[in-house]
């Protein structure tokens, strides 16, 4: 038997008067004798956890409160309202369940009853990710694992993404997704044993950058530019924007010669790199020049069958790039290569220009077969993407 809706009505609205006349004890009598009949109302099983917790009954409360979450999963207000009681309750599991309300949508507008409680959810749940991110940073220790440095950093993400301080990102590329290629963030230095050489020309470079730059022939131009009528959001800002401009040194496959005329040594290095040639595309390379307080904002690339590498050549401090979950500061001559197809951001947030050399790479999973079907493919598409 369950109780009918104007029945039930009328008991939650006894239990009120109830509360209102200062009565805990006949409140609460109302709505135990009306969970026996099971209702499958949501707000009666809200109504009886809070009358069970202001009984001093936190542990029958979360009974209560799970009973209305079986009728709504991931309910904001139930999941917070469990998890504040697991922590009435002094329970350990407390901050995870922190965790789990704070991961959905939150109504609007947010009633105020709700700020403190959700101050003491964001608290409790950070507090239990570092703790359980250190736990299990122990554990690994000591396991004795022999680890590498590259193994070693993959089991620290690996700790992070359990505890939630960090998540896993994927390759998004706009335009040309090729499958099967590994994923990651930043690639190892292992795989481009030319990188020692490239930073051994960074003082080079950098003066031939300086050279360029104050050449009366020299041509800087927006790095973003699309036109007004793309549905590039994300660019609004910089779109045009002379804040983030650039030197081409070789756009859509083609030396840019005014510009490379005064890069001889730079020209020299570029030319023995694996870079992606296609006709209207690629390769490019370039100097990035990115204006005080400039913020690129996050974003992704169009191919992820091309990474791209950095020299960061004039760097203030507090320039930081992020690719995925990893956030990276330059530094000055200190290169890295990156999928720029993973989501990534980078801000100067300094008085002073930042400069770094940009050039793209063939990603080094591909086969020489691979790279001639994408260069037919890519050229094919007949659709103008920008250069890659």
């Amino acid at each position: 038997m369950t109780l009918a809706e104007p029945d039930l009505a009328q008991r939650l609205a006894a239990a009120d008067r109830a509360l209102a006349a200062g009565s805990l004890v006949q409140a609460r009598n109302i709505l135990e004798e009306a969970a026996r009949l099971d209702p499958p109302v949501m707000a009666f099983w809200q109504r009886l956890a809070t009358v069970r917790k202001m009984a001093g009954a936190p542990l029958l409360a979360i009974e209560a409160i799970d009973r209305a979450l079986a009728l709504s999963p991931l309910d904001f207000v139930n999941l917070l309202m469990r998890a504040h009681l697991l922590d009435s309750a002094g329970h350990p599991e407390a901050g995870e369940a922190y965790g789990r309300a704070l991961a959905q949508p939150r109504p609007h507008p947010l009633p105020p009853m709700l700020v403190q409680t959700i101050m003491r959810a964001e608290a409790l749940w950070a507090e239990h990710q570092h703790s359980l991110q250190r736990r299990l940073g122990a554990a690994v220790e000591a396991s004795g694992a022999d680890l590498t440095p590259t193994e070693r950093r993959r089991t620290e993400r690996f700790a992070t993404n359990i505890a939630r301080t960090t998540r896993t990102f994927h390759s998004e590329a706009t335009h040309f997704a090729y499958p099967g290629l590994r994923e990651a963030e930043f690639h190892e230095r292992s795989d481009f044993p030319w990188a020692e050489e490239l930073e051994s020309l960074t003082a080079t470079i950098r003066a031939e950058m300086d050279r360029v730059a104050n050449a009366p022939d020299a041509s800087l131009v927006p790095y973003v530019k699309y036109h007004d009528s793309e549905p590039l959001a994300q660019w609004r800002e910089l779109n045009h924007n002379r804040d983030w401009t650039a030197i081409h040194l070789i756009e859509r496959g083609s030396n840019v010669a005014a510009n490379a005329a005064h890069c001889p040594a730079t020209m020299a290095f570029l030319a023995r790199m694996d870079q992606p040639v296609i006709p209207g595309c690629g390769a490019n390379a370039m100097f990035s020049l990115l204006a005080p307080h400039t913020h690129i904002p996050p974003h992704v690339g169009v191919a992820n069958f091309r990474l791209l590498c950095h020299l960061p050549l004039i760097v203030p401090q507090r320039c930081w790039f992020r690719v995925g979950a990893e956030t990276r500061d330059f530094a000055e001559g200190q290169s890295w290569v990156f999928d720029d197809t993973i989501e990534h951001e980078a801000k100067n947030e300094t008085d002073h220009l930042r400069v770094i050399l940009i050039f793209d790479l063939w990603h080094p999973d591909l086969s020489p077969a691979e790279r001639s079907a994408i260069q037919a493919a890519v050229s094919a598409a007949a659709f103008p993407v920008g250069a890659l």
